[in-house]
């Protein structure tokens, strides 16, 4: 089957599981990086070149689904896009998207953050047809998995790139037949994206919960305020410990380690950059 895709290289094993299963692409939709180390696309590039594929680094336009069909393209296979894409229907005779969480849980944006927060007991993907409304389409397939209480948000993102491929491939395998048998999604909450008080550092609170934070957010980072100074932390350690500091200060440095006093222990914070004088300092 001819079909077009959007990927970036967190989600190319699904663009490839479809090749390997002998459907031929025909275009590339993708979006610039401002950040290879969050958003990486060079590898989903460097597919379509290798391949001669026509790349498209602007939003979908009614026009482009139309030329698509036009030049007898069959599906749009989505993976990993920002943009809402316009009413395909008339265009294209399929559109699916896979969303990283086990649907009708985790509709939204990106909800892999809250799966850590709340220690799920599992997880999953879906693949599901490209409906108006968000994350909302008819469900051909998932793929579940379990999550431990110790899983950060860097190791969920890693299972979801391998539960990705095997779900793609599942799909490609037999997509006439889950196409036809789809079923529909039951209600369910909208997860929004975060805030950054989401993801502020509260040195008030108990080294468990401020940890949590930290491994839910991962390669997005956290924002601390430390000294007077907004800091951007990707990675921290932290212990619980009987202390008289005032949550907050920093009471130890070492090289690049700085540590901070928390409610019942401390966070060192290994990982960090600033960005300046703090606005709240």
């Amino acid at each position: 089957m001819r079909f077009a895709f959007t990927a970036s290289d967190r989600y190319l094993g699904i663009i490839e599981a479809f090749v390997n299963e002998g459907w031929t692409p025909v275009k590339l939709f993708t979006l610039p990086s401002d950040d290879s180390r969050v958003f990486p696309v060079s590898a989903t590039i460097n597919f379509a070149v290798q391949r001669a594929i026509p790349i498209q680094m602007s939003p979908i336009q009614p026009e482009d689904l139309q030329g698509l069909g036009a030049y007898g393209c069959e599906a749009l296979i989505v993976a990993s896009y920002s943009f809402k894409i316009p009413d395909w229907t008339q265009h294209l005779k399929h559109a699916v998207n896979f969303h990283p969480s086990p649907l009708p849980i985790g509709r939204g944006p990106y909800p892999m953050i809250r799966a850590i927060q709340e220690s799920l007991p599992e997880w999953g993907v879906t693949c599901h047809k490209l409906a108006p409304a968000f994350d909302s389409g008819d469900i051909l397939a998932k793929e579940v998995f379990e999550l431990s209480k110790t899983d950060t948000h860097d190791i969920l993102d890693i299972k979801i790139q391998m539960a990705n491929k095997r779900l793609a491939t599942k799909v490609a395998k037999s997509f006439s037949q889950l196409w036809q048998n789809a079923t529909p999604q039951a209600p369910s909450q909208f997860w929004p994206l975060w805030k950054e008080g989401d993801k502020t550092i509260n040195f008030n609170a108990r080294v468990e919960e401020i940890l949590k934070v930290i491994d839910s957010f991962g390669i997005h980072e956290v924002i601390a305020n430390v000294n007077g100074y907004r800091v951007r932390v990707r990675r921290a350690l932290g212990w619980t410990e009987t202390h008289n500091d005032i949550p907050g200060h920093i009471v130890h440095t070492f090289n690049t380690v700085v540590v901070v006093a928390a409610l019942d222990g401390f966070i060192a914070l290994t990982e960090w950059v600033s960005e300046g004088p703090s606005l709240s300092a």
